[in-house]
């Protein structure tokens, strides 16, 4: 999530478990604390898909957080002027607020290591997107309230309430949206195909699915206010006869580990030179992927690995009118918003049918 809902999520931890003790003090080094793991963000790891896939690595591993949150608490027992505060209060607000954190994290699509230092791929469980305003604003809101009202511990609470409430509700969203998609991904004989459901950005009633099957992929749209029509699939190329030039570099590899199947393949002439690009399909949204990388150039008849740099799409992206229609879309309005409007022509491996235009 973003920085400052993870600041305020750190902020109401904090003051739910010491603020009667040390009021607002709890809520602000909570939220300092609720911000460390992000840090990450300013180290260079020597590329740009070095720098994608490291992050949310060693600063957000369950091992590493726990053992500096009991470091934390240790030196906060023996040494804070709190004397009355226990360790086994300390510990619980340094490990509550650090391990809340990649938790979090864990519930969009970019995905957390959260068992850093095994070579395990990053743990995603898709409930909210990367920003939302439903889950952030009401936990600002009690966090404000709390400071202003300097009841602490009760409007931190709350807030944590709500927040947690609304994460239960992104889960029963997400089985309904799965329930419904079912059946339509087994006439297309996909249900054993590799999938992703999430949601669309900022909200939770509108959830996208992303579906592999070899050199085809395939997005759809659901809404929980759409009628019983199944869900339309919409086909596209994934490009998957680059996949082995894209295995050839150390770069291509570590993106495979990272995003898995969700990678599409196209050659773009680039410089004067035609250049391999993978995108990563679970970032973002259809119509503006934000993290392509150049893997190699094509060199005498053979793809020469370069060092990994950001590209940007060729695709339209996503713009205010852009939005408006995924409202639409969001509240059942099927001709509002095709999964692919916004994705280059050449991807689309049939025209888009109705009731999937978006100018219907």
């Amino acid at each position: 999530m973003d920085s400052v809902t993870q600041a305020a999520l750190g902020a109401a931890v904090g003051g739910a478990v010491l603020g009667r003790r040390l009021g607002r003090k709890a809520a602000l080094m909570g939220a300092l604390l609720g911000t460390l793991p992000d840090l990450d963000v300013v180290l260079d790891y020597g590329d740009a898909v070095a720098n994608v896939t490291e992050h949310r690595g060693f600063s957000h591993s369950l091992f590493v957080l726990t053992g500096l949150a009991a470091l934390l608490s240790v030196l906060s027992a023996g040494l804070a002027p709190a004397r009355d505060i226990s360790l086994a209060r300390w510990s619980a607000f340094f490990g509550l607020i650090l391990i809340s954190h990649p938790l979090l994290d864990a519930l969009t699509a970019y995905g957390t290591q959260l068992l850093w230092p095994l070579a395990t791929p990053p743990v995603a469980w898709p409930l909210v997107f990367i920003i939302d305003p439903f889950y952030s604003l009401p936990l600002l809101a009690c966090l404000i309230t709390a400071l202003l009202t300097r009841r602490v511990r009760r409007w931190c609470g709350w807030g944590l309430a709500i927040s947690s409430l609304y994460l239960v509700l992104a889960f029963g969203a997400k089985l309904s949206v799965e329930h419904r998609l079912a059946p339509a991904l087994a006439e297309q004989g996909l249900d054993t195909a590799p999938h992703l459901v999430q949601p669309t950005p900022f909200n939770i009633l509108l959830w996208r699915a992303t579906v592999v099957d070899g050199d085809r992929y395939y997005e759809s749209l659901v809404s929980l206010f759409d009628s019983d029509a199944p869900p339309a699939l919409e086909p596209l190329r994934r490009g998957a006869a680059l996949e082995s030039a894209a295995f050839d570099s150390q770069a291509g590899k570590r993106l495979a580990w990272f995003a898995g199947p969700f990678l599409r393949y196209e050659m773009r002439p680039i410089e004067g030179k035609l250049t391999l690009i993978a995108t990563d399909l679970r970032l973002g949204f259809p119509g503006f992927h934000p993290f392509s990388f150049t893997l190699a150039t094509r060199e005498n008849s053979r793809w020469q690995p370069v060092d990994p740099t950001v590209e940007l799409g060729s695709e339209r992206g996503v713009q205010l009118a852009t939005l408006s229609r995924l409202a639409a879309r969001a509240l059942g309005e099927r001709g509002a918003l095709c999964a692919t409007a916004y994705v280059a022509a050449e991807w689309q491996l049939q025209p888009l049918n109705l009731p999937c235009s978006p100018d219907a």
